[in-house]
């Protein structure tokens, strides 16, 4: 096996797990944003995560703890 192809699943098994974790949340959002044509600003990353914490600690049902 060559060290490529080591870093590769290696990245790809972190992109993975990024992923699971929600770590593309913002990426997702942005893209959204671009192609649906909404006419509002975007959210910078801050404001994002800011906003997604404070509706889940508003409505807490979708957590496990």
């Amino acid at each position: 096996m060559s060290t490529g192809s080591v870093k590769d699943g290696l990245r790809g098994f972190v992109r993975f797990f990024r992923d699971v974790m929600g770590e593309d949340a913002y990426r997702k959002y942005v893209s959204f944003h671009q192609s649906s044509g909404c006419t509002g600003p975007m959210l910078t990353e801050r404001e994002f995560w800011k906003d997604k914490m404070d509706r889940q600690d508003s409505n807490p049902e979708g957590r496990c703890c």
